[in-house]
């Protein structure tokens, strides 16, 4: 049953909900539309009890690209803080929330993508999907959870060098490094995916999502603290002139000169 062919589309196969951001044309950045869908969607799925696993993908060649640079251009303090707001209101679900959530990363999840993977409890990539933290492009503080997520599932020390040196890893080095459980051919992606979620599905939800909880609890502090220091942050990397560089060096598609700032 399809509920939206929109900039996040919605089908739900039995139990399971499969959630994919639409806009292929942007490598689904996330726009104000997407942001809106999964605003939308994402709280009323995870409460829902006949829901008992989620799958996110990307329509198209990319996972999602990250947030989308062209929408920032009120860099205030208050008002970055208020949009960093506004994203938790869907972000905490698929943490806090019991129920597991898989993400089948079909090609780039870069930024603001590369948080929306880690923010899954389970990750399977394709053969062709790559990973880059994205923020120090731009000069801007890693969000959505990612200095919370990423030292999880790889260590600390590894969690650094990616954030800090901004490479890209390759799907073949995200199973090594732990960041995906294991890659497969991109045109079984969804199916595997899908299996893993059904076989999840099948499960004591109750149990599963007790389980879900308990993990979260073990990595502490607790994700809604961090996210309030994460959005003062952010607030706070908006409104330097090294981002109004990054910014300005991507439209103009060449490399930032932090250095001369």
């Amino acid at each position: 049953m399809e509920i939206a062919v929109d900039a996040v589309v919605v089908e739900k196969r039995g139990a399971v909900a499969l959630v994919r951001l639409n806009q292929p044309e942007t490598m689904n950045a996330i726009s104000p539309d997407i942001k809106a869908g999964l605003t939308a969607h994402i709280p009323a799925l995870t409460a829902d009890p006949a829901v008992r696993c989620l799958v996110i993908t990307g329509t198209g060649n990319a996972f999602c690209a990250g947030g989308d640079l062209r929408n920032m251009t009120d860099r205030r303090a208050p008002s970055v803080f208020a949009r960093m707001q506004q994203s938790y209101a869907w972000v905490e679900h698929l943490v806090t929330g019991k129920t597991p959530v898989i993400a089948a990363v079909n090609g780039a999840a870069a930024g603001a993508g590369f948080s929306l993977a880690m923010l899954c409890d389970l990750v399977l990539v394709s053969e062709e999907a790559s990973f880059r933290a994205g923020f120090p492009n731009i000069g801007a503080a890693p969000d959505l959870g990612l200095a919370f997520t990423l030292p999880r599932f790889i260590g600390m020390q590894r969690a650094r060098e990616l954030l800090l040196t901004n490479r890209r890893v390759t799907a073949a080095e995200a199973v090594t490094l732990g960041l995906a459980l294991r890659s497969v051919p991109p045109a079984s992606l969804l199916d595997e995916a899908m299996a893993m979620a059904e076989q999840i599905a099948a499960g004591p939800a109750l149990s599963l999502g007790l389980t879900k909880m308990l993990l979260n609890e073990a990595i502490g502090p607790t994700f809604p603290a961090f996210l309030e220091k994460e959005a003062m942050a952010q607030a706070i990397a908006f409104g330097g002139d090294e981002f109004a560089e990054g910014v300005k060096a991507f439209l103009e598609k060449r490399k930032p000169n932090f250095t001369a700032i």
